[in-house]
């Protein structure tokens, strides 16, 4: 929604457009590891750094079918992600969606893309191979953003901040 005062700054935003802004693509394609939150069985909620990948449409992470996460998620698929630069100002993407979980057949392609992502093409395929040798199939989580806002803290702040500023 958009706020008044100070150059009718953005401090939210739901449309989906919001993830072409060149700050949100930055961060989409960063090497910064995700936080993925999601609800447990008891109803707490549970946070994990994890990677991920962007396709344009959704953020996809992975891992090994029987890892906890993918039961919590398939049973409660509302989920919440964040990723948050680390310099000052800092940029941060906050995302609500839902998840859809699959089995695919040895590693996900966006597992093995965001590998490479983070440690390089050499080393990323490396380790893809590592994993894919002691697994036979990974669990893919993607996720459809239905939420998205950005704080970058010069133009766009928290809402309780933004609301004093105009």
């Amino acid at each position: 929604m958009p706020m008044k005062g100070q150059g009718q700054m953005l401090t939210q935003q739901s449309c989906l457009d919001i993830l072409m802004d060149p700050i949100a693509q930055e961060l989409l394609h960063s090497d910064i590891p995700a936080r993925l939150a999601y609800t447990w069985y008891d109803g707490t909620p549970r946070v994990v750094p994890i990677w991920f990948h962007w396709t344009g449409e959704e953020i996809v992470v992975s891992g090994p079918p029987d890892a906890p996460k993918v039961d919590a998620i398939t049973a409660r698929p509302a989920v919440a992600l964040t990723i948050d630069g680390t310099e000052w100002p800092y940029k941060v993407l906050l995302i609500r969606g839902d998840a859809r979980v699959e089995r695919v057949p040895g590693i996900a392609e966006e597992y093995a893309a965001s590998a490479e992502r983070y440690f390089g093409v050499e080393q990323g395929r490396q380790w893809v191979g590592m994993v894919g040798s002691l697994i036979d199939e990974s669990a893919r989580i993607a996720i459809r953003p239905i939420h998205v806002t950005i704080l970058d803290f010069t133009s766009r702040f928290p809402s309780k901040i933004a609301s004093r500023l105009g």
